[in-house]
């Protein structure tokens, strides 16, 4: 993902407004933008502009049905920035539980 990209995506996500539009999709995928403003405290037009960096961002794809829009959660650039900066980051954590886990067991026949 080009760092162009990667900044779109970050700066969509800066935003809470927009973090509950994705928590929104990622409840009820596909919904029209009567159906997420239902949701929102704020003003139809404030949602499109949301809606618009987050497209912007590729975190929502959009698909047209006749003449209502849909907007889809598009997970592929959240996965991008987790297997980049934090999958990384679980490697050691795991690594960490496995050994306490081997530890205790091993404590543990030990007493048996």
């Amino acid at each position: 993902m080009p760092a162009s990209d990667i900044d779109k995506v970050f700066k969509a996500l800066a935003d809470s407004g927009r973090r509950r539009l994705l928590d929104q999709l990622y409840r009820d995928n596909g919904q029209t933008l009567t159906a997420l403003c239902e949701h929102m405290a704020m003003t139809r037009q404030a949602v499109t502009q949301h809606l618009q960096l987050l497209e912007e961002a590729h975190l929502v794809a959009v698909v047209w049905q006749g003449r209502e829009k849909l907007h889809y959660l598009n997970p592929v650039p959240l996965h991008e920035i987790y297997a980049r900066w934090i999958q990384k980051f679980e490697h050691g954590r795991l690594d960490a539980l496995r050994t306490l886990r081997k530890r205790l067991e091993s404590n543990d026949d030990e007493k048996a």
